[in-house]
């Protein structure tokens, strides 16, 4: 589950700045790697872009229920 968790947040990011550059500059870096917004590649991204985006609100939840939202996965200890 945390290999999931892990690829599920990789592409948000990758869909948050593909998103930063169409509000930016108007360019659509998923679009222009795939072959454009209608080509089956692309297509494919932004799905798992949005399944990711779903997927990323449950432990979300999971964090926020337990009263702390972490930013990282790890937990540093000092000794």
């Amino acid at each position: 589950m945390k290999a999931l968790n892990i690829i599920t947040l990789a592409l948000v990011i990758v869909g948050g700045i593909n998103w930063g550059l169409v509000g930016l500059a108007q360019f659509d870096l998923v679009a222009a790697i795939f072959g454009g917004q209608d080509a089956p590649l692309a297509r494919l991204v932004y799905t798992l872009v949005g399944i990711s985006a779903l997927w990323q609100i449950v432990p979300l939840i999971r964090s926020s229920s337990s009263g702390q939202v972490h930013a990282e996965a790890h937990h540093h200890t000092h000794r």
